[in-house]
C-alpha cells in the first residue's frame, strides 16, 4: 500500500496541502483577485437582469471558500499552536521553569488565566491616565 494512503501519510498530504493553500490565499494578488471577481461579477449583473442564478453564483462560490478555508485555517493554526507550545516548553526547560501551573496554563479556563496573570503582572502605575 502506499504510502499516501496511510494514516500519517494522509496527514502529512493534508498538512502540505493546508500549509501551500494558506501561503498561497494570504498573498496580496489572490486578494486583488477575488475583488476584481466581486467587482465582475457586480457588473454583470444588469446585463443578466439580476437574476436568481446571477445571485447564486457568487452565493455558492463564498460559501464553498469559507466552508473550505474553515477547515485550512484551523489546521494551520493548530500547527502554529502546537509548535509554539513546543518552543515555549523547550525555553522553559532551559531556564528551569518548573511550576506545573506554568506548563500546563493552556489547559485552565479564562478565568483561571485571567487569575494566574493577575498574580504575575505587576501592578500598573496609572498616574499618567489621571493627567489627561
Amino acid at each position: 500500500m502506499p504510502d499516501h494512503l496511510s494514516p500519517a501519510g494522509a496527514r502529512e498530504t493534508f498538512t502540505r496541502f493546508t500549509t501551500a493553500t494558506a501561503d498561497y490565499l494570504g498573498k496580496p494578488g489572490v486578494f486583488i483577485v477575488a475583488v476584481i471577481a466581486i467587482v465582475l461579477w457586480a457588473a454583470s449583473g444588469p446585463v443578466l437582469g439580476f437574476s436568481d442564478t446571477w445571485q447564486l453564483i457568487i452565493n455558492t462560490g463564498t460559501t464553498l471558500v469559507t466552508f473550505l478555508m474553515v477547515f485550512i485555517i484551523q489546521n494551520t493554526q493548530n500547527r502554529d499552536s502546537a509548535a509554539i507550545h513546543l518552543k515555549l516548553d523547550i525555553l522553559m526547560r532551559e531556564h528551569n521553569i518548573t511550576d506545573p501551573v506554568v506548563y500546563d496554563a493552556e489547559n485552565r479556563g479564562e478565568a483561571e488565566l485571567e487569575a494566574l496573570n493577575d498574580q504575575i503582572t505587576p501592578p500598573q502605575d496609572n498616574s499618567s491616565q489621571r493627567r489627561r
